[in-house]
């Protein structure tokens, strides 16, 4: 059972809830899978006469596959965060409606990007496979964030997510690949309109708890695909090539979100809120000076790489 005060939570936002799930099903433009998948240019599996996969069959770079690996994995965990969303959300009224429809949507990111990959072969399914079922195997646990905290962390998250689909699109260069996470994408930033809308309404409602909840999540922000085998290696990777790097997360992720709540303007908070949003300010200060550096040292290595006439795929 929810404790009281995320019972009065859930009750003093239903309305907001309601109000943005029409705004959201009304923006929502339907699409199926199929539409985005390229179907009559895939390979002729028979033809293969059963050869395992090879790189050659690829159209996209290494890099563009690895991304497009994470993309997915972290996009086939969905049980796991539609366990915890609808444990944070419940399953009443307009809260439970979100919690479904958010799902259904989700699931047919999964469904799409996995359809392309295997069609086109840009990636080795049986190698995808047993990354898919280590990956769901360790599930995903939010440690029973409270409410107000899981609205927080998923604002943050869907629109990083929606940056790193779009910008792995264009990494393919392939113009169907980026055709169809642009339409990804495109989900993805409706879903962060919903969150966003969320936390400026609880910033009303009870100001100080909702300012902690946010420099939590900023403080200890990670990606939902940090289960993935070998994750951290795969990260680095594609933040060295600029799909997501700390500039990104500082820039297009923390900095917009913060300026629509306009945190750093609110009045009337207590002491907690006061505390909660100076500590904030600290932390995303420094996390700007570690952005520049670690441009700083991207830089420099593609330089010595260059010299060397080292070029990157």
């Amino acid at each position: 059972m929810p404790v009281p005060e995320t019972t009065r939570l859930l009750h003093e936002l239903e309305g907001t809830v309601e109000e943005n799930l029409n705004r959201h099903l009304a923006a929502a433009q339907e699409w199926m899978p199929h539409e985005y998948v390229p179907w009559s240019q895939g390979r002729d599996f028979a033809e293969l006469g059963g050869e395992a996969w090879d790189p050659e069959q690829s159209r996209v770079t290494p890099i563009a596959r690895t991304a497009l690996e994470v993309n997915l994995l972290t996009e086939d965990n969905l049980p796991s965060y539609h366990r915890e969303i609808e444990r944070a959300f419940g399953r009443d009224g307009a809260w439970g409606t979100w919690v479904h429809r958010w799902t259904a949507e989700e699931g047919r990111h999964g469904i799409c990007i996995r359809d392309y990959l295997l069609v086109t072969r840009a990636v080795d399914p049986v190698e995808l496979e047993r990354m898919r079922m280590e990956t769901m195997q360790a599930g995903y646990d939010t440690g029973d964030k409270p409410l107000l905290n899981v609205c927080a962390y998923v604002s943050f998250q869907e629109l990083a997510t929606r940056l790193s689909h779009r910008n792995t699109g264009r990494y393919t260069e392939d113009p169907l690949a980026e055709r169809l996470l642009a339409r990804v994408s495109t989900d993805e930033n409706l879903h962060m309109v919903f969150y966003r809308n969320l936390v400026k309404a609880a910033l009303e409602i009870s100001p100080d708890a909702m300012m902690r909840a946010i420099t939590d999540e900023v403080l200890n922000f990670a990606m939902p695909g940090a289960v993935i085998p070998s994750f951290q290696r795969k990260a680095a990777l594609m933040a060295k090539a600029g799909i997501y790097d700390l500039r990104i997360h500082h820039d297009d992720v923390v900095q917009p979100l913060l300026r629509y709540w306009k945190v750093f303007d609110l009045t009337g908070l207590g002491a907690v809120g006061e505390a909660a949003r100076e500590e904030l300010a600290t932390f995303v200060k420094g996390l700007d000076t570690q952005a520049s550096r670690f441009e700083e040292r991207r830089d420099a290595t593609a330089a010595r790489r260059a010299a060397r006439g080292i070029v990157d795929l």
